[in-house]
């Protein structure tokens, strides 16, 4: 599991490419650009390229695209490895639209459709994201079907776990965080609701690596960042 002093190391070591990603992916964010509607805060977004391009992952599966944000961040991080693929899963097709070709020529497969309906191959995966049905139902659907087939070791992030200090419940955060638990496999999390502590720590080195500007607006970054034990 990546932590807080993993998670500040990345930033030191990838500094400069990590620069020239939040550049790129403001730009896609410019009037006349594509359609992205992100979804993906800023520093989990760029803790998500920090841990692609450290574990150089061969395939990474996203579970929920919608217009595509946190494709384009994933797939910028397997461009700058100079490897891997990303599998998309989505009941949409937003983002077959709105991901720029030169970012997904290549690297990138987008599976149209539930994707509890599809071959889905966990033992495969060398990166697991989710962010899609942000529902009870279908946290115990991966949580059941798709989180014992993983591999040990291999990471993994669940978006809008932490919009408050504790998960809601009856949500998916709730069921994702009981899975864990039960098995003692702890999370990271730069929540500014769950996580303060670590939130100012993460936000002071991206001030004095000189990454302040936003990309975007939201600030909440609700994601946790595990990696399945065994």
């Amino acid at each position: 599991m990546a932590d807080l002093s993993d998670v500040t190391a990345l930033y030191e070591k990838y500094a400069d490419d990590l620069t020239a990603a939040r550049t790129a992916q403001r730009a896609l964010l410019s009037p006349g650009g594509p359609r992205l509607n992100p979804k993906l805060d800023d520093v989990e977004a760029e803790i998500t390229y920090l841990l692609v391009r450290h574990h150089r992952p061969r395939v990474v599966t996203e579970i929920g695209t919608f217009h595509g944000w946190s494709t384009t961040w994933l797939l910028r991080a397997l461009r700058d490895n100079g490897e891997g693929e990303l599998h998309s899963y989505d009941i949409v097709d937003h983002a077959r639209r709105s991901v720029p070709a030169d970012l997904g020529g290549g690297r990138w497969t987008f599976h149209h459709g539930d994707v509890r309906q599809t071959a889905l191959t966990p033992g495969l995966i060398d990166y697991l994201f989710i962010d899609a049905a942000h529902t009870a139902p279908f946290a115990r659907w991966y949580t059941t079907q798709v989180f014992p087939q993983m591999r040990p070791g291999i990471p993994a992030s669940v978006h809008d776990v932490y919009h408050r200090r504790r998960a809601g419940r009856f949500s998916e955060g709730r069921v994702v965080l009981d899975w864990l638990a039960a098995r003692g496999i702890g999370h990271f999390t730069a929540s500014r609701a769950a996580a303060p502590i670590e939130n100012q720590e993460i936000m002071a080195v991206r001030r004095r690596l000189g990454l302040t500007e936003p990309v975007h607006s939201g600030d909440h970054n609700p994601m946790i960042f595990f990696r399945f034990g065994g």
